[in-house]
């Protein structure tokens, strides 16, 4: 699974002018399902989305978790985080995965993320959205977690 996430003072999304998902301070987080991803790589994620140390103590230092902050998360399912452009201009999808996949995978973070933390927003797996952010810091981190059997 590929993730980007960015540390955000506030985060909302949209779809068609509607909003459908907002949070205050937290993680706004783009997921990605690769071909050989499983739900056990959506816990690990989600696991590692709690625990991620990003967010700054009294000392200026980042060593809080969301969890430790009470912060947000949104959760939106980008597939183009698997864009391959090495072959031209006109990126390939060939390594996200199928649709089908892909929701059942988005689906399970949610659940998962729901599951362990409040609040917990989303977007809408397929959908035309259109995401606000007020990156903090800035912070972005993109994350890489692969199946044992993954060809990566």
């Amino acid at each position: 699974m590929i993730a980007l996430v960015q540390r955000v003072a506030r985060a909302s999304v949209a779809v068609n002018g509607a909003t459908i998902g907002a949070i205050e301070q937290g993680l706004l987080v783009f997921v990605c399902a690769e071909p050989t991803d499983d739900e056990a790589l959506a816990d690990k994620l989600v696991a590692k989305l709690l625990k991620l140390r990003i967010f700054s103590d009294a000392a200026g230092k980042m060593n809080l978790s969301l969890v430790d902050v009470k912060g947000g998360l949104l959760i939106v399912s980008q597939f183009t985080l698997a864009a391959d452009v090495s072959g031209g201009n006109r990126p390939s999808f060939t390594a996200a995965a199928a649709p089908e996949l892909g929701r059942r995978l988005y689906e399970r973070v949610l659940a998962t993320a729901r599951q362990l933390h409040a609040p917990v927003a989303c977007g809408e797996f397929g959908a035309e959205m259109q995401v606000s952010l007020v990156n903090d810091g800035p912070v972005t981190i993109p994350i890489t977690l692969q199946s044992p059997w993954s060809m990566h």
